[in-house]
């Protein structure tokens, strides 16, 4: 795919600017680095982290990102910010992510203190056991994935995290539940108290994780099986204790799986498709590779995407896509296609296509 560096470093963003030039154009470590202060002098990201308070967190929360409506990151969780500053650029070792680290480390742990809980916290002093581990489970993903994706590996707490999930997420791949999930509730389906599937954190997880992925092959392999299977239509609510809880963050299939789903939020499928890039799943299976190629398809001969309909930025309500896109500000030049084209020319880089620089 022919890449369009040139007219990125006219058109976009410093951290977009910094990430073409480091992650799809290699230019090499000299270039890279006499351009590694551009994510640091990008207005939204400095305005991004001094929210955060002295302990590293933002808000009070882990989770949480800001509404559709907010214009400056208002009421942003703590991964969410710390994956978008990552994404703008940012090293895991600049000072203000240092003690966001502590706190993710943390989370890792087994801790049962239900101010570790944060935003989870129960508000009734009566708990089933059940809701609690769930809610303890969704923390320690969250927080592994945002340190995997920083370059934590090696770490033996995050290789401890990965290695117990991919053990529970095999034993349900094994099991009869893989195939047959659903239980009757009532007058609705929903998914057995049991049943482990991926989640979006899970998978963010492994992919920023490449010898783990090597050395758990065949729970790699069985999970590629998983996510080539059609999406259920059943609504994502499992059976957690006596409640039934809204799971949107479940994984249960392809999540691409037509072109309708990719013009429905071209953000989301871009992520999806970067994701099965980092695990290895792009290259191998057709049908991503096909949703892909019209990406590239759309772009011009300048190399630069436009979508098919409509002339604004795309955009997305996945609380996952929220720190990756965009990363642009808004505006209604030709900036509003760099989010996505930098995407299109990163999944190239990370599936092993040949990238002819422009």
């Amino acid at each position: 795919m022919t890449f369009p560096i040139g007219w990125m470093l006219d058109n976009a963003s410093l951290p977009i600017q910094y990430r073409a030039i480091a992650d799809v154009a290699k230019l090499g470590s000299v270039v890279a680095e006499k351009v590694r202060s551009l994510p640091y002098a990008y207005r939204p990201a400095i305005e991004l982290a001094v929210q955060a308070s002295v302990d590293g967190v933002w808000n009070g929360s882990i989770l949480s990102v800001p509404s559709q409506r907010a214009e400056h990151c208002e009421g942003v969780g703590t991964v969410p910010a710390f994956r978008r500053l990552t994404e703008y650029g940012w090293d895991k070792e600049a000072p203000p992510l240092v003690h966001t680290r502590r706190v993710l480390f943390r989370l890792l742990a087994e801790d049962t203190d239900r101010a570790m809980l944060y935003e989870l916290t129960p508000t009734k002093p009566k708990v089933e056991e059940e809701f609690l581990l769930l809610q303890r489970r969704t923390l320690r993903e969250a927080a592994g994935a945002a340190l995997a994706g920083v370059g934590f590996e090696g770490d033996p707490r995050l290789r401890g995290l990965a290695r117990r999930t991919l053990d529970r997420m095999a034993d349900f791949l094994r099991s009869p539940l893989a195939e047959k999930p659903w239980i009757r509730v009532g007058n609705r389906q929903v998914l057995h108290p049991d049943a482990f599937p991926p989640t979006l954190n899970m998978l963010h997880l492994l992919a920023h994780m490449p010898l783990c992925q090597t050395e758990h092959y065949e729970t790699m392999e069985l999970l590629y099986e998983y996510l080539t299977r059609p999406l259920p239509r059943q609504e994502l609510v499992q059976q957690v204790g006596t409640q039934m809880l809204a799971m949107p963050h479940l994984v249960l299939g392809d999540m691409l799986p037509h072109r309708n789903a990719v013009e429905d939020d071209v953000p989301a499928a871009l992520a999806w498709l970067e994701l099965m890039a980092r695990l290895g799943f792009l290259r191998r299976n057709d049908h991503w590779s096909k949703m892909y190629d019209r990406f590239i398809d759309d772009c011009g001969r300048d190399g630069v995407w436009h979508p098919h309909k409509g002339l604004a930025m795309p955009k997305s309500s996945s609380a996952y896509v929220w720190p990756m896109f965009p990363l642009e500000q808004p505006h209604g030049g030709e900036e509003r296609w760099c989010d996505v084209t930098f995407r299109i020319g990163l999944i190239a880089r990370l599936s092993g296509r040949p990238v002819e620089l422009r």
